[in-house]
């Protein structure tokens, strides 16, 4: 069975920083190869929306909003991903969600998308 568990979130005044981590883990060694890794994040009422991604190679994508200002990193041997996210806005409150596509001898040769259970972050202004 494979989990995905973040940590990080909390209170924070306007401008100041968060470190966001996800890990992935399993109960049995079935982990095989994870690609994708991101965080998403949203807000009552709203569509979960795309922060930050990462491939397996190391290449990101950033949403616009957050550009400059966040910074996603994965480390492959512990597989997990983290966001580093300075110059916060209160606009940036959300719960913030680690997503990872992962390939398990369970689901070998499919990757399947799995999600953390989810971290608040509140920015107060």
């Amino acid at each position: 069975q494979v989990h995905l568990v973040g940590s990080g979130g909390g209170l924070v005044q306007t401008g100041g920083s968060l470190r966001l981590s996800c890990a992935a883990s399993d109960d049995s060694g079935s982990i095989i190869e994870i690609d994708f890794m991101g965080w998403f994040r949203q807000t009552p009422g709203k569509q979960r929306e795309v922060v930050a991604t990462i491939t397996g190679g190391g290449s990101t994508n950033y949403a616009d909003s957050v550009k400059g200002r966040f910074t996603i990193s994965r480390n492959n041997a512990k597989n997990t991903v983290h966001l580093q996210m300075n110059s916060l806005k209160p606009e940036d409150t959300a719960v913030y969600y680690c997503n990872a596509r992962i390939q398990s001898r369970s689901t070998w040769p499919t990757f399947s998308d799995y999600w953390g259970q989810g971290t608040p972050v509140t920015v107060s202004s």
